[in-house]
């Protein structure tokens, strides 16, 4: 089918590629094709959103969720290859980033999956503050994801004698699944599909000041929260609970240290790749391809080298990052034409104070995927500032531009926390839990909790950092 045939089915919405190249095309398209060429994505992720509330159990499978990807991504991509000058292009570096993005998160899961912490600790307002601080460090160097799993079933065990246990499961998931993971782009995916695009490793440590302020707030509240639960327990129960729960306290051992050697060989990879391809002069699709094989080496090795009965007390299966791959295989497929408009018409929407990106960011990763939300208003930012959206490293060399990515990467990182569908591992650890007999709220019920904890702490965040 040629052009002028897809302007006539299109109702005469689209208008035929002019001959100057990929910008002049997405700066000239009209406004009624641009909402029909991103109306794959606005499904793909309204299907993340509701799907599982309405159809539960048809959700659960991934074979469902693939076949949905594959709906409304083959013909984003077809259009792309056969319509969209240098389409071919945009198509090959989004493949590679999705590649390089499984492979990272993958690799953090299965190597994360190798360690076991054995033993009980004791369950003591200090001690759970503790480890949620612990957390909240780890988050940003293993992953949100690697944290949360290394984490949450230590933490069940030290409150096994707790009756009140559900605020402390909540508080791990505010700060060890979601805040802690700022600092360095393996911490939160939407931070590595920065660096993937251009970001400078080190560049997040710069957040260090909002980082503190997060998860020191949260891990002083929750410090005070758990306290109040504990004392209230001794007088309902009428027991000396705290002296229990010391007793009940067992020597900590972890088992499959070695992976911590291979955690610390995805960082160094992502930091020595980048440094030997500059170097060398390599392409960034080469830089991405190598650091994808040795990351992928890595998980192998961990997966080769650690005994199965560790894998199997951490009750690991494959199905979580199964899950990952096929949902985000239809998200990179179909914001490819999303983030190009919104890349070239950012300057019509109004956007443009760093509060607003923050909210603007944040809301949606609240309801939607935080990875891909990211990308969208970065490629917003550099469409404001003439920038190139594949390139998001030129954002870092203004003042204004740095501004605006820090509001972004706070607002997808930290309101991934407002409910359970912001970010991968909060259903991770609401399903540990509740394998533990811990009845967690449901959607609704967990908006009880975020809305009066964490919406200040935005509102606080916004006036001390982004009011410009």
């Amino acid at each position: 089918m040629d052009w002028g045939m897809m302007t006539h089915r299109l109702g005469g919405w689209a208008t035929p590629p002019p001959s100057g190249g990929s910008d002049l095309y997405w700066k000239s398209m009209s406004l009624p094709m641009g909402i029909t060429v991103s109306m794959p994505f606005i499904l793909m992720l309204g299907s993340i959103a509701v799907l599982p509330l309405v159809f539960p159990h048809w959700w659960e499978s991934n074979r469902n969720k693939a076949w949905i990807s594959l709906a409304l991504g083959a013909p984003t991509l077809a259009y792309l290859l056969s319509f969209v000058p240098e389409g071919p292009e945009l198509v090959l570096h989004t493949a590679v980033d999705y590649l390089a993005f499984v492979t990272l998160l993958t690799a953090l899961f299965v190597i994360a999956g190798g360690i076991y912490v054995r033993g009980t600790l004791a369950g003591t307002p200090l001690t759970n503050t503790v480890l949620l601080g612990i957390g909240a460090v780890a988050a940003s160097f293993i992953g949100t994801t690697g944290a949360s799993m290394v984490l949450i079933r230590p933490l069940l065990r030290a409150n096994h004698r707790r009756r009140h246990k559900v605020h402390t499961v909540i508080f791990f998931i505010f700060i060890v699944s979601n805040c802690g993971g700022l600092l360095t782009p393996l911490g939160d995916p939407p931070l590595f599909l920065g660096f993937l695009r251009g970001v400078p490793f080190h560049w997040t440590f710069r957040l260090f000041a909002e980082w503190a302020l997060v998860n020191g707030v949260l891990l002083l509240v929750y410090n005070l929260l758990d306290q109040y639960w504990l004392n209230r327990e001794e007088l309902e129960d009428r027991r000396a609970l705290l002296e229990e729960i010391e007793r009940a306290e067992r020597p900590i051992a972890i088992e499959g240290r070695h992976n911590f050697v291979y955690l610390a060989g995805v960082m160094g990879t992502i930091l020595l790749v980048g440094y030997m391809g500059q170097v060398a002069g390599w392409s960034d699709i080469r830089q991405k391809i190598v650091q994808t094989a040795v990351m992928a080496g890595l998980a192998l090795l961990a997966w080769w080298t650690t005994p199965r009965r560790i894998y199997e007390h951490n009750h690991f299966t494959f199905h979580p990052p199964i899950e990952v791959a096929v949902v985000f295989g239809g998200i990179f497929a179909t914001m490819v034409p999303v983030l190009q408009l919104l890349a070239h018409w950012g300057d019509r929407l109004g956007v443009v104070h760093p509060w607003q990106f923050f909210w603007m960011t944040g809301v949606l990763s609240s309801f939607l995927d935080n990875a891909p939300t990211y990308l969208t208003f970065a490629s917003l930012a550099s469409g404001l500032l003439h920038t190139d959206p594949m390139n998001l490293a030129e954002l870092t060399h203004t003042a204004a531009g740095e501004s605006l990515l820090r509001a972004i990467s706070c607002g997808a990182v930290f309101m991934g926390a407002n409910t359970y569908i912001g970010n991968a591992p909060n259903f991770m650890v609401r399903a540990i839990a509740e394998e533990q007999r811990i009845r967690m709220p449901s959607f609704l019920g967990y908006l009880r909790w975020s809305v009066p904890f964490l919406v200040p702490l935005w509102l606080l965040v916004t006036l001390v950092f982004f009011r410009g």
